[in-house]
């Protein structure tokens, strides 16, 4: 046995020799590669006052440009976050701003539907869903189905005529578009509840939960950067953005047992339908009588 005690000294010396050396080239290749360079960050100087569905929004009361100036932040630097609302906006603005027009409401209010859900079928803890994110009871008020088969809270054009609906009568009742906003989020009763309580008229004067307190800034922040996206460093022309499906419709005057084979009939396919018409929520539509359902497909 002893005869092998060179053999094996002789080879541990070569692997740390051989060991050395790697971690003195792997050292070499660290320091080749090392880039020093200094990151700068600005941002645009905060207006002191600016414009919000063409009514003057005043900045320098109390802390309102602290406020804005949160919400310019987390929503500057949260880039992957941003960047899907400009994604998901290139596809569904041109929706939102043409139902805007024809209701006579102002476009600024596309930003209340980015903020409430990203553009997405959301679903809240409390059960508020789709891109306006109506709980049930106000979905059936404003003229939204809701049902086994089918929810419109899904159905971005009804759902968006329905906010509208919504939004008239809070603005008739406050004639003040950040304290519709805010109604929006809390309720019409519970904003005039707070105004009275607090004994004060204007949105930027209220005490309010976290999330209110945020609302109507949020929005601000994220027409600012959508109005002046190079600004705050996004460049929407070079990203690869979400273009706007192009769709043929179909109008449903009779019942579907079997939406699969309803799909394959017209030329489509389940995902396809399902992605589309979210507000179907599962393989069967019932058609009453006199009412039909219109279901958009992929243009041929």
């Amino acid at each position: 046995m002893p005869k092998f005690k060179p053999v094996v000294l002789l080879a541990g010396a070569m692997a740390l020799l051989s060991t050395g050396c790697n971690q003195a080239e792997n050292k070499e290749v660290v320091k080749e590669v090392t880039v020093e360079k200094e990151a700068h960050f600005s941002m645009p100087v905060i207006p002191s006052s600016m414009k919000f569905c063409e009514q003057k929004i005043d900045l320098t009361e109390f802390d309102a440009k602290e406020r804005l100036d949160k919400e310019l932040l987390t929503n500057t630097f949260y880039h992957s976050n941003t960047y899907q609302y400009f994604k998901r906006a290139h596809r569904h603005f041109g929706t939102l701003e043409r139902i805007l027009e024809e209701e006579n409401m102002p476009q600024d209010l596309k930003y209340l539907g980015l903020i409430e859900s990203g553009l997405t079928q959301a679903v809240s803890p409390s059960g508020a869903k789709g891109f306006w994110q109506f709980m049930p009871a106000a979905a059936k008020e404003y003229g939204l189905t809701v049902n086994r088969e089918i929810d419109e809270r899904y159905h971005i054009e009804k759902s968006t005529r329905a906010a509208c609906a919504y939004l008239k009568n809070a603005y008739a009742r406050f004639n003040d578009w950040p304290l519709t906003a805010a109604a929006y989020n809390r309720g019409v009763g519970g904003i005039q509840s707070d105004l009275d309580n607090q004994q004060v008229s204007s949105y930027m004067d209220l005490y309010l939960n976290r999330e209110t307190r945020r609302y109507f800034f949020r929005m601000l922040a994220l027409k600012l950067i959508f109005e002046s996206p190079e600004d705050y460093g996004f460049h929407p022309s070079e990203m690869y953005r979400y273009e706007p499906w192009k769709t043929r419709k179909v109008t449903v005057d009779k019942s579907i047992s079997d939406l699969v084979q309803w799909s394959l009939d017209n030329g489509s396919n389940y995902r396809e339908v399902k992605v589309l018409n979210p507000w179907i929520l599962g393989n069967t539509l019932t058609v009453t009588s006199n009412k039909t359902y219109v279901i958009e497909l992929p243009a041929k």
